[in-house]
């Protein structure tokens, strides 16, 4: 069985004793009931792995762990992102879970024109709070050493700026003339998908993102909803890449 994996602040990893405490380990110890002996890894989620055994548990929320060999998993490249249209209820979580599961970089919330949904206030950073603990938790759970972005929140106009600099700017449209399968992609630098609402990515949009170098790619014959595009989009990027090879 694979060892489960836990995350613990940036620079805590070494070879040698290692303390997980506070949410984490409350969660080793008295959800998953690690006992000496089983295998641990611990993560910054930045990259860097501890991988090692509990050596022991106290109370509730205490786990000491021995780290035997520490692992530092490079940026990848090219790297990822997705813009993601803002969806209706819980599925906006489960894109960002789904797209941490297969390998995004980042994922930015995009406030499109045609979303129902719209982050304002507290509302907005509750929101932005479950898309960041998503991620964090799918993070874990892959077993990935180096966990996404989740952004603020950006206007037409950001993400616009986002796509200029990117070395690939795509926006996904089920007009696009060209398929992502046969798009020329770029051996580094930043990959940026844009994901539109379930309503569509409006013309205004569509022009704003073609002025910053976006170009429309289809993904298939069928049309996905919002909540699973960036998914499906990001594996055959991933593919494409090598960076599943």
């Amino acid at each position: 069985m694979t060892a489960p994996v836990f995350l613990v602040e940036k620079g805590a990893i070494a070879p040698g004793p290692v303390t997980l405490d506070g949410p984490e380990g409350r969660h080793a110890v008295s959800v998953r009931r690690l006992r000496a002996g089983e295998a641990i890894v611990l993560t910054d989620g930045a990259g860097t792995g501890g991988y090692g055994t509990v050596a022991a548990v106290e109370g509730k929320d205490v786990l000491r762990a021995e780290v035997t060999e520490v692992r530092t998993e490079p940026a990848p490249a090219p790297r990822i992102t997705v813009v993601q249209a803002l969806p209706k209820g819980d599925r906006g979580e489960l894109a960002v879970e789904t797209m941490t599961e297969t390998g995004v970089d980042a994922v930015v919330p995009w406030a499109a024109s045609r979303c129902v949904t719209q982050w304002r206030g507290e509302r907005g950073l509750k929101s932005l709070g479950k898309w960041r603990a998503t991620a964090r938790e799918a993070g874990k759970q892959s077993r990935r050493l180096r966990f996404p972005e989740v952004t603020d929140a950006m206007t037409t106009r950001e993400v616009a700026a986002l796509l200029a600099g990117a070395a690939f700017p795509a926006v996904l449209h089920e007009e696009g003339a060209a398929p992502l399968a046969a798009a020329g992609l770029p051996a580094g630098g930043d990959i940026v998908l844009v994901v539109g609402p379930e309503g569509g990515v409006s013309p205004e949009e569509l022009a704003v993102f073609a002025e910053a170098g976006a170009r429309p790619y289809r993904l298939g014959p069928s049309v996905l909803r919002t909540s699973t595009a960036g998914t499906a989009a990001a594996a055959l990027l991933l593919g494409r890449t090598g960076r599943w090879g």
